[in-house]
């Protein structure tokens, strides 16, 4: 059964990652300098899938206008998930869009091609009703762990509550084409129908394959997890720009001053400009059409399309969303901090802080690290900003 069409799963929105996803999907938040959903059609064009179907929903306009037809050749068909039910909903939506064994990723989570070539090639050649990568990760309980018993599944654990298990459930799968009779067949739980629970149900009376994978595997959970995302990124040089030096790639039609620092690892997006006596770097992306003013220092630091930062501002573990406007001398230091993601605080993360899309900060603004400014807020000249800053708001000094 040769495997050909891949199903991307790209519907939910990431709320664990607001505010930055309040105006678009988790997948097209970015890796480094490129939305996290080109990575993963990377990696499936890259393993000869000839058909893309992509699963959207929340915001699903921004997915559907940065890719069009298709990809790199590829036609890409779009399917909406109207409500947000389950990963198994999600899937069995693209049903009348798929004709054979569908190959089925997450897409809001970076792989590598050869993890797509190896779960394909192990239901190629075993025949199981599924096939599914599985890989060793020190957090079983945030991912799903999994049993295995000389290779074929024998649990399915989603939320496991010891430390016992060390393989997770990657988030790959292959299935036999009657894979959504079965997703249909499953009862629901609290009105979700979860790809897993249908998994699960298979294993019990059929042979499911799990095929132990290695490489590159990141999720981004919460927003400072954006940073790591980024370090991974660059540090496999999984950017689409040609590399000027080692560890540092500028688009063809950005423009560095002469007297601008880049020290690796970096990428700079195209139409972007970094100006004189900027530092940029380490660990520092810039998408498309950022400017970086003269004496600017950005380090450890995403800064998305459209993002301006003006003459002496420091920014350090920060990640903003697009079209932010960072004034003149205003400092995020960086550094630890216990960060607040709607109830919850997360202790001792590594965040300085996370500007949404059309943040405006006047100039001379300051930031406590582990502060989150939620879309089109405005931080007034000499403001400080700390905590959670809501949608909107006015920040005075």
């Amino acid at each position: 059964m040769s495997v050909s069409t891949a199903v991307v799963l790209a519907a939910g929105e990431g709320t664990r990652l607001r505010p930055l996803t309040r105006n678009r999907p988790k997948p097209m938040l970015p890796a480094a300098n490129r939305p996290i959903l080109e990575h993963v059609f990377d990696a499936l064009v890259d393993a000869g899938m000839d058909e893309l179907v992509c699963v959207v929903g929340y915001k699903h306009d921004r997915v559907q206008d940065h890719f069009g037809p298709s990809y790199r050749d590829v036609p890409v068909q779009y399917v909406r998930q109207h409500k947000q039910l389950g990963s198994g909903h999600a899937l069995l939506q693209a049903r009348a869009a798929v004709d054979g064994p569908p190959l089925v990723v997450n897409g809001d989570r970076l792989i590598e091609s050869s993890m797509v070539e190896a779960v394909a090639e192990g239901f190629e050649r075993h025949g199981p009703s599924a096939a599914l990568a599985v890989m060793e990760h020190p957090d079983a309980g945030q991912y799903g762990a999994v049993v295995l018993e000389n290779e074929d599944l024998t649990e399915i654990i989603e939320k496991p509550t010891t430390g016992e298990y060390r393989l997770i459930n990657a988030g790959i799968y292959a299935f036999d084409a009657s894979i959504f009779d079965e997703i249909a067949d499953t009862p629901r739980s609290a009105g979700e129908l979860a790809l897993t629970d249908t998994i699960a149900r298979l294993a019990e009376r059929e042979q499911v394959r799990g095929v132990r994978c290695e490489g590159m595997w990141v999720d981004a959970t919460y927003p400072w997890d954006l940073l790591t995302v980024a370090r991974t990124v660059l540090a496999r040089g999984k950017v689409d720009v040609t590399e000027r030096e080692e560890g540092v790639w500028v688009h063809a039609d950005a423009r560095v001053h002469d007297d601008a620092t880049l020290r690796p690892p970096v990428v700079v997006g195209p139409d972007s400009e970094i100006g004189p006596g900027a530092v940029v770097g380490p660990d520092a992306a810039l998408g498309y059409n950022v400017t970086v003013g003269a004496n600017v220092t950005v380090e450890r630091t995403v800064l998305d399309a459209d993002a301006r930062v003006d003459a002496g501002s420091v920014l350090v573990d920060t990640v903003t969303g697009q079209d932010v406007d960072v004034g003149a001398g205003s400092v995020v230091p960086g550094g630890q901090a216990d960060v607040r993601v709607g109830n919850e605080v997360f202790e001792d993360q590594r965040l300085g802080a996370v500007l949404a899309d059309r943040v405006t900060a006047e100039g001379d603004v300051s930031f406590d690290p582990g502060t989150l400014v939620g879309p089109s807020a405005h931080l007034h000249t000499g403001a400080h900003a700390r905590g959670q800053i809501p949608d909107g708001a006015e920040v005075m000094r």
